[in-house]
């Protein structure tokens, strides 16, 4: 049984030289919506993920505390594997941001998900069969960023719906929520 922990009361994880600590709370803000709330290491809410459809998660929005869109996150339809374009902003839906299409590796018997964003490649990939944890790689096989089960320094283990995200510092923070907000569709979480 998972203790019932509000995930903010757990915010100060010593994480690697430069990397910036994010928790997800996979809850929204906004009752009878979809979505998820990010705090930083301070405890602080930055960013919300709301799905304000009724009908499922065909669109999503990023923003920040105030409510201004970051990004809208569109799942195109007729895809075999699936495929979701990022916008940024929320009015602009003519050259997507980024574009993440999933896809299955035969060899490794998992499935990953390319992401481009404008000439630059990334891979996210799942951690393990049995975690829900992954990682997003750049090109040459670093990790830029990378998601796990939260842990407190105690070393109680909170629920599923709460995951720590670290970051490298070179990336745009907004960015790789949104990278993990599609993850999470993808995955009808």
């Amino acid at each position: 049984m998972a203790n019932k922990v509000h995930p903010q009361a757990s915010v100060s994880d010593p994480s690697p030289a430069g990397r910036q600590t994010f928790t997800v709370w996979m809850k929204s803000l906004v009752c009878h919506t979809n979505g998820c709330t990010v705090f930083d290491s301070k405890g602080d809410i930055v960013y919300r993920v709301e799905n304000y459809d009724s009908k499922g998660g065909c669109e999503v929005q990023l923003m920040d505390l105030q409510g201004n869109i970051l990004y809208s996150i569109l799942s195109k339809k007729l895809q075999i594997f699936g495929c979701w374009n990022g916008y940024r902003g929320g009015t602009n839906k003519e050259q997507p941001c980024f574009t993440v299409k999933k896809c299955y590796s035969f060899v490794r018997r998992e499935i990953a998900c390319q992401v481009t964003v404008g000439f630059n490649t990334y891979w996210i990939v799942r951690l393990g069969l049995k975690n829900q944890g992954f990682k997003i790689l750049n090109i040459t096989g670093d990790i830029v960023a990378e998601v796990k089960q939260k842990q407190v320094s105690s070393g109680v283990v909170l629920g599923e719906d709460v995951l720590a995200l670290e970051v490298e510092p070179c990336m745009d923070h907004s960015l790789i929520v949104a990278l993990v907000t599609v993850y999470g569709l993808i995955n009808r979480r």
